[in-house]
């Protein structure tokens, strides 16, 4: 009975550790790509890249709230997942604002300029999906991680599209049509994260 014991607490921490790490690594690229994205979108002037870098902002601000709470309770993690939902709804709010200031004042993005950084920033999302892809059905701390990875991944690849429409059409609505379907995808995620953030806070322990 004490081995079994023993060895279920050893399981449990090198779970642990293993989430801390993924964590880190994903924590760590999310606020590299904030930095790129952010420069990227002034020098081109891109609604759709200050979008996307805004939510790597979020995301890994939600990272780091995620390793904070990494073998707490049910309900502390789900008030964090809580708070989480609070971020993805602050960035579509900060979305929302830059499509008016954007509708307020036209102009055409450097394409080539959003297509670079958005194919850099897919390329670290889809590496960071990769690595929290065994624990997108785990407790709501780290599935609410994945789901805000889960998105960086739709994003890039809307990024691209945004920049392919931008050199096509040598216009800016293409750029301001994919910032609205991201300030859509935001409000969409916002919603799942705050659903399961509840069940889990009114199912969990103290």
């Amino acid at each position: 009975m004490t081995d079994t014991c023993c060895a279920t607490t050893i399981d449990i921490a090198a779970l642990q550790a293993r989430q801390r790490r993924v964590l880190m690594i994903v924590l760590a690229t999310n606020l590299a790509t904030f930095v790129m994205m952010l420069s990227a979108a002034i020098y081109s002037g891109s609604s759709s890249l200050l979008s996307g870098g805004l939510d790597n902002l979020g995301d890994a601000l939600t990272y780091l709230l995620s390793l904070a709470v990494i073998g707490a309770s049910d309900r502390a993690k789900a008030r964090v997942a809580l708070f989480k939902g609070a971020l993805i709804l602050g960035a579509a709010l900060a979305v929302a604002i830059q499509i008016g200031w954007r509708l307020l004042h036209p102009g055409v993005p450097i394409f080539e300029a959003i297509g670079i950084a958005a194919l850099l920033n897919l390329v670290a999302n889809a590496a960071c999906l990769r690595l929290l892809l065994p624990y997108r059905k785990g407790d709501v701390n780290m599935a609410s991680a994945w789901e805000c990875s889960r998105n960086d991944v739709f994003e890039g690849i809307a990024v691209l599209a945004a920049a392919a429409g931008v050199g096509l059409f040598s216009a800016g609505w293409p750029d301001l049509l994919v910032a609205s379907a991201l300030l859509l995808m935001f409000l969409r995620s916002a919603w799942r994260v705050f659903r399961m953030a509840w069940c889990s806070y009114t199912n969990g322990d103290g």
